[in-house]
């Protein structure tokens, strides 16, 4: 893997890290991966149908490639929301328990779903479109309440008695809050009225921190899918709330700067500077391109308890070279995409993040791009996002 232990193996990597007079077992290997898998549906229940049956062509590509990739922890986000677990349960009756292709099936044991800000009304007009009502209007965008949800799927048992959401943390309560401007106005930060502030939260979907147990140790799984930062106008309400959902995790896993923060169950705080953490999701924003606010997700990657893992692909590399457009000229390295967007604008990005903290250790990272000569190439459509995977060993508290 670029850029990580220069080749190191997780043997290497035990005996430079661990001491000699550790136990035989002095920690384990934990594979984490993000997957956007478009996995939503136009329909409140059209998901469940969907699953219901272990015949769903796109479902079934998706489970191949968790099936190929193996994850110990998976976070899938645009995976629609329904109570009870009763989707992800599906998906994992009916499509990761049964082989895909000539690949192995996967348990998880544990899974993980929770209400989301899609589709939620706000009441308000958000868009000043002159009517109310409509996914522009709702809290996140959506059709529906739980439209493009999130589903972490664990081989690892999860402290469910400890999981903090942050579903309902009003936007305007984060301090400097990056909060959109309207261009036909002197004042400043002015998009929004004061009602409108006063119920507006900062999650387009939510933010999940869920402890899981690993052998002796506790790892926090961070998880979220901030807003496209487009499908706006000039005073650009996605693109700042985009900036402002990212530096949420920044402030939460960085030692006083997350006082402000306050999760569903009314506790405030951010992480304490001992504990481990992974940070993982869709965050809709590269480094150097798209229309994200310059230096968005550089808020997370510069993060001091954050590793800045590097995954990419040769398929990615490829890709760009083959579908030009928008991809020429870029200021990224094509290695790093993870999403393969329209040619048009904005080309391939790298959108989607894998970020271990300090106290774990890191040992090789890649996104599942198969180059064209891959037979695993036809699972490329199965998203137009691919999985982001990063292999750490996770020392014993």
């Amino acid at each position: 893997m670029k850029r990580i232990a220069a080749g190191l193996t997780a043997a290497a990597l035990v005996a430079l890290f661990v001491p000699a007079t550790a136990s035989a077992h002095p920690g384990q290997h934990v594979r984490f991966a993000t997957f956007n898998a478009s996995l939503n549906r136009a329909a409140a229940g059209q998901l469940v149908t969907d699953l219901s049956t272990p015949d769903n062509a796109q479902a079934r590509e998706v489970a191949e490639v968790v099936q190929r990739n193996r994850a110990d922890v998976q976070l899938i986000n645009e995976f629609d929301y329904v109570p009870g677990n009763a989707a992800a349960d599906l998906f994992r009756k009916n499509y990761l328990a049964l082989g895909q292709n000539g690949a192995q099936p996967i348990d998880y044991p544990y899974a993980y779903t929770a209400p989301v800000n899609t589709g939620v009304p706000t009441g308000f007009d958000l868009d000043r479109s002159g009517t109310v009502g409509g996914g522009n209007d709702a809290q996140g965008f959506g059709a529906f309440e739980g439209q493009y949800g999130l589903l972490v799927l664990s081989k690892y048992p999860i402290d469910l008695a400890h999981v903090r959401t942050f579903q309902h943390f009003l936007w305007k309560d984060t301090p400097g809050a990056l909060l959109p401007d309207d261009p036909a106005t002197p004042a400043p930060h002015d998009w929004y009225s004061p009602a409108e502030l006063n119920v507006l939260r900062l999650s387009s979907k939510s933010h999940w921190d869920l402890p899981l147990k690993i052998g002796r140790s506790t790892v926090h799984f961070l998880v979220s899918h901030p807003t496209p930062p487009s499908f706006d106008g000039p005073e650009d309400r996605n693109g700042t709330r985009n900036n402002d959902e990212i530096r949420f995790w920044a402030d939460y896993v960085t030692p006083g700067k997350g006082g402000y923060i306050y999760d569903d169950g009314g506790h405030r705080g951010g992480l304490g500077a001992a504990e481990r953490f992974v940070v993982a999701g869709d965050n809709n924003s590269d480094p150097l391109d798209g229309d994200s606010v310059p230096g968005a997700i550089d808020q997370l990657l510069h993060a001091r308890r954050v590793i800045e893992t590097h995954p990419g692909s040769q398929g990615a590399v490829e890709a760009a070279q083959v579908q030009g457009g928008a991809n020429v000229g870029q200021k990224s390295d094509p290695f790093y995409d993870t999403g393969d967007f329209n040619d048009v604008a904005p080309g391939n990005l790298r959108t989607d993040y894998v970020l271990p903290s300090k106290g774990l250790l890191p040992w090789h990272a890649e996104v599942f791009w198969p180059v064209a000569s891959d037979p695993l190439s036809r699972l490329n459509d199965a998203s137009d996002h691919h999985l982001v995977r990063v292999d750490v060993f996770v020392p014993r508290a």
